[in-house]
């Protein structure tokens, strides 16, 4: 189902049409028609790939459900006007939906279809729909270049006993599709290049991207760690879907639980999309309900306003890329504790990660957390988010891009 479709494009031989696929990504409407997403993409994020391109299609979900206008604005960030969107039928997590063939085939239909009239492809991975784009690709011969932001056996095996199921299954996939990409765009430096390696050529690169980081920002946290009181209590936080059991809320919620009953004083505000019914459950059942705030989702530039307001950083993940949340918390000198899967220990040192679903690490390390331990952790974190300025990717990765886009010239001009 074509979505929108208002760029202009040149007539000529040489016009570069480029696909980009991500079926995993929702897009989302409102009651007037006006088009969303939620997660990481916005305008810079699609000027990116329009720069080397004249035609960009997306291939993605959309999601049934029409938003109230004001609240979509609130809470999404608008896509690009001139960005085509196509619609891959969204299969439902019940057994029977998500095998129906009708749809399966319906839907390698339409993939194959948008393959055949592109000039190249990026795919962002792990998708099962990205696999199946990359298949087309290497039968049509067209170019294709896979960003890895995730791991596909991480995602599976954390999600379900369904997810078990599939687990390995995709994790050959993606090492397959990714071991013969020409072209390869990792997320992290380390962790997912030893898990997904390629014979291609590679980069590692943050789809994070943040403004020049202002020292005026880390002074600010300073005056405020150094103005703390006993009398308050300490506001964790974290950003990430409610309703998704392997962000890992959880476990800070029972931790929480068991320090208090130790007589330390901590907050919980968690911003993200969902339904918490279980979340909230979950606090409620261990006596900390009014410690626990659900904030909902904020629109992206507000993100950071709220970063501000809260003391510590937690992302308590049982399976990360590279997570943005974490990189923005640092950007803005929150100290911060994580799990020790993905890519987050390539961004915090040691002593402050502890083994995923670990209630008693959580609890040990929020216990260290004195004045000095988080000005200090403020400090080193907002001096490691520099490597995750804006413009130093954008040319990392413009460059990376170039030289796809050569090879693609090179390939269309051979054929």
């Amino acid at each position: 189902m074509l979505l929108s479709a208002t760029r202009k494009v040149s007539n000529g031989d040489d016009a570069m049409k480029l696909l980009y696929v991500h079926i995993a990504e929702k897009l989302k409407e409102d009651t007037e028609g006006n088009l969303y997403t939620d997660g990481s993409y916005n305008t810079d994020v699609w000027d990116r790939y329009l720069a080397i391109c004249d035609e960009l299609t997306v291939l993605c979900r959309k999601e049934t459900r029409k938003y109230d206008v004001e609240y979509a604005k609130r809470s999404f960030n608008p896509v690009k006007p001139g960005v085509k969107f196509v619609n891959v039928e969204t299969r439902t997590s019940s057994l029977r939906d998500y095998l129906s063939i009708k749809k399966i085939v319906a839907n390698r239909l339409m993939i194959q279809k948008e393959v055949l009239g592109c000039d190249c492809l990026i795919v962002r991975s792990p998708t099962s729909g990205g696999y199946t784009a990359v298949r087309y690709a290497r039968t049509l011969n067209k170019p294709y270049l896979v960003e890895v932001v995730g791991c596909a056996w991480d995602s599976l095996w954390q999600h379900s006993l369904k997810g078990k199921v599939l687990a390995l299954k995709a994790y050959l996939k993606l090492r397959n599709a990714v071991r013969n990409a020409p072209y390869v765009l990792y997320v992290t430096e380390e962790f997912l290049q030893r898990r997904y390696p390629s014979k291609g050529k590679s980069i590692g690169c943050s789809n994070v991207t943040l403004p020049t980081l202002d020292e005026k920002v880390l002074d600010d946290r300073l005056r405020r760690l150094n103005a703390m009181s006993p009398e308050k209590p300490i506001v964790l936080g974290t950003i990430g879907a409610v309703d998704v059991p392997y962000k890992g809320q959880e476990y800070v919620i029972k931790a929480l639980a068991r320090l208090s009953k130790q007589g330390y004083d901590f907050e919980y505000h968690l911003v993200g999309g969902g339904d918490n019914t279980y979340l909230r459950g979950i606090a409620e059942k261990n006596g900390i309900a009014e410690k626990v705030r659900f904030l909902g989702s904020l629109a992206h530039e507000k993100v950071f306003d709220y970063l501000d307001q809260i003391d510590v950083y937690i992302q308590p993940s049982k399976t990360e890329g590279l997570p943005r949340a974490l990189i923005e918390a640092m950007s803005r000198g929150c100290p911060a504790v994580g799990s020790e899967v993905g890519g987050i220990p390539e961004l915090l040192s040691k002593e402050f990660t502890f083994r995923p679903g670990s209630i008693k690490q959580i609890c040990d390390l929020l216990r260290q957390l004195d004045r000095q331990t988080m000005i200090s952790a403020a400090v080193r974190n907002f001096n490691k988010a520099k490597e995750f300025e804006k413009e130093l990717l954008r040319k990392k990765r413009a460059e990376f891009y170039r030289d796809y886009v050569e090879y693609v010239q090179s390939t269309k001009h051979d054929l």
